[in-house]
């Protein structure tokens, strides 16, 4: 895939995502998708399949009250790509910062992998949410 093929398909599923399109979100991933959430955080564990995209972003989202998701940048290269990302809470919450990091194998989303600079907002705001 050239760069710009790989940003327009990370570009898509995003959107795709946002918009709960998960049949759209199931023809750009492997059936072998596999999504790893680092130990510590409260949506830790490894997500697997077509269907783990959607498993854990209503996980995320419901578990953390996402309020919106700021794209800040990207970069491309072989078969990757990743993703600066602010994630926003609720009021009176912390932001949190991360990338994600995206493999591509033949044509579609292979790999995700999230890397949070710092994992305190995110535990503030499921904590946060359970209070509510």
């Amino acid at each position: 895939m050239t760069l710009q093929e790989v940003e327009t398909l990370i570009d898509d599923l995003y959107a795709a995502s946002a918009a709960a399109d998960w049949d759209k979100v199931a023809t750009m991933v492997t059936d072998d998708l596999l999504i790893s959430e680092a130990p510590g955080l409260p949506m830790a564990g490894t997500y697997k399949g077509k269907n783990a995209l959607r498993d854990l972003f209503n996980d995320v989202f419901a578990m953390l009250q996402v309020q919106s998701l700021d794209v800040i940048g990207s970069t491309y290269g072989g078969d990757y790509a990743v993703k600066i990302l602010r994630m926003n809470f609720g009021e009176g919450l912390e932001p949190a910062e991360l990338t994600e990091m995206f493999r591509i194998r033949d044509g579609k989303v292979c790999e995700i992998k999230p890397y949070y600079f710092d994992p305190a907002p995110v535990k503030a705001a499921a904590a946060a949410t359970q209070k509510a």
